[in-house]
């Protein structure tokens, strides 16, 4: 079965999350990709989190299905090694601070003089150009400066962060998207072109209608817990077994239904509580009357109950309870992965799901340099000899 990326070749220059997330995509859905690493050191993200002797958990899904080789981007010999990887890729991948791969000779313009048709993902804090292009970027602070952080957290408290690196992926996300269309164009017209992706704008680009509500009305969005205001109901309920559910029922009809699962029809028949703006200026007194009948049952009731009148509602998750869903399972998104030195490890499911030519894992992130061979002698076409001298070097 032909994958949707099968022929493209992504060389990918980037570290840690951004970069090689955005990378990982295509390699699922069938893209080659030649993952660059520095001689002896390898990427960081192979030592971040749980190790297990040696090599980070999470690396073993990060770099699945990439093929990994080790160079010294800095010397002579890297860039003549990139430069000829360049005539034979399409895509380059980079999350280095802007002018970095420029100061080495290996820079968009660089390469395009050797490929016209190149497409380069240049994903960093603030973008290729601005007054804040130079400074140092991670997804930490672009979901700063990109407002989540602001919004995350109770209002009496410290804006605080959400568990995962949420900037890094959504940027990642955008590159991926940005690749695709950039692919488009070049089918088109035959030109390569840079996709930039900068960290705070991927967030930004999350913040709803923020920017108008100011402009128009100068309010200035703030923490908020576990309410959205101006959508009523939808919050989490304490349950009678101390869990909670999340239950989204600020549609008109959806309120109905849920008055009804309570036995609270006179709630629904009361005209303040008709429409959501209606509802949203008593939010406080009816998410207390929700709460009030929640925690007379377990949480296990409370969702068949409310599945049985189909009202928007789910469980708070942690992973162990993902990895035991029935849901998850039937979808696949819970995998068995073949890994050297471990045995079967489970890695989670790949999506989007194509009906006909989905993504697939096959094989774990490599071992540092397990590809050098196989890329520097068929692609770069470098003697056994040559390669083992620059391997000497500490060049590969």
């Amino acid at each position: 079965m032909t994958k949707p990326l099968e022929g493209v070749k992504v060389l990918e220059l980037g570290s840690l999350i951004a970069g090689p997330f955005a990378a990982r995509i295509m390699a699922e859905f069938g893209a080659e990709v030649i993952k660059v690493e520095p001689p002896g050191k390898g990427d960081p993200i192979r030592n971040w989190r749980i190790v297990h002797e040696g090599t980070s958990l999470w690396w073993y899904v990060q770099s699945r299905n990439k093929k990994c080789i080790t160079l010294d981007l800095k010397s002579l010999e890297g860039k003549e090694i990139i430069q000829k990887l360049a005539e034979e890729v399409d895509i380059v991948v980079e999350n280095f601070r802007p002018g970095t791969l420029e100061k080495w000779g290996i820079g968009y313009e660089d390469l395009k003089k050797i490929n016209q048709k190149i497409i380069f993902v240049r994903i960093s804090g603030y973008g290729q150009d601005g007054p804040y292009k130079d400074k140092p970027g991670f997804g930490s602070i672009g979901e700063a400066v990109g407002g989540i952080r602001h919004l995350t957290g109770y209002p009496e408290l410290p804006p605080t962060r959400v568990g995962i690196s949420l900037g890094d992926s959504v940027a990642s996300l955008y590159g991926v998207i940005g690749a695709l269309m950039a692919l488009r164009h070049r089918d088109i017209s035959g030109e390569g072109q840079i996709v930039d992706v900068a960290l705070y704008e991927a967030v930004f680009s999350l913040m709803e209608s923020m920017v108008p509500e100011y402009d128009h009305s100068k309010i200035i969005r703030e923490r908020t817990g576990s309410t959205l205001p101006g959508i009523t109901p939808s919050n989490i309920y304490l349950c009678k077994d101390g869990k909670y559910v999340v239950i989204g029922a600020n549609g008109d009809s959806i309120f109905k239904r849920l008055c009804k699962c309570m036995n609270r029809e006179d709630l629904s028949a009361d005209e303040r509580f008709q429409t959501n703006e209606g509802r949203s200026n008593d939010a406080e007194y009816l998410d207390g009357e929700i709460t009030k009948w929640t925690s007379q049952h377990d949480l296990k009731e409370i969702l068949i109950k409310l599945d049985d009148h189909s009202i928007p509602s789910g469980p708070i998750y942690n992973v162990a309870d993902m990895m035991a869903d029935p849901h998850f399972l039937a979808r696949k998104m819970i995998e068995e992965v073949e890994v050297e030195g471990i045995g079967k490890l489970k890695f989670p499911g790949i999506i989007p799901k194509l009906s006909l030519t989905p993504g697939t894992t096959e094989w774990s992130g490599p071992a540092l340099g397990k590809h050098n061979m196989e890329i520097y002698k068929d692609l770069v076409g470098l003697s056994e000899e040559r390669i083992k001298s620059l391997k000497e070097q500490g060049k590969i």
